[in-house]
């Protein structure tokens, strides 16, 4: 199966010497072009990406993933020690040929059986 999440973490903050504790990162701070950056389109990259989104009036990180091959998708009823119900999502495990993947704080998009 091919199964699709976005997971999510607070933002991560980048203090300088013109920020106050508390002051809000601006989407031009967090995430800038990436040809001013790094001289490069990101797409030319194969990175890990996080998108700042807004979430209850404040900002969050989330990123896309997707994983193939995956043989089941287990979601626990109630939340683990390690979910945060400051974030949306919470912990998704899903067994692979090789093992078990736990994502954490994540919520699932869509799960495609390739051969039904």
């Amino acid at each position: 199966m091919l199964v699709h999440c976005r997971q999510y973490k607070h933002e991560e903050v980048q203090f300088d010497d013109n920020r106050t504790t508390g002051e809000s990162q601006t989407e031009d701070t967090v995430n800038p072009d990436s040809e001013d950056y790094f001289g490069a389109d990101i797409d030319d990259f194969e990175v890990e990406t996080w998108d700042t989104i807004e979430f209850r009036g404040d900002p969050i990180q989330r990123r896309s993933v997707t994983i193939d091959g995956v043989t089941a998708v287990s979601v626990p009823d109630d939340p683990t020690e390690r979910d945060d119900g400051d974030l949306p999502g919470g912990t998704v495990q899903l067994r692979l040929d090789s093992g078990i993947e736990t994502l954490e704080q994540a919520a699932i998009v869509e799960v495609q059986d390739e051969n039904p």
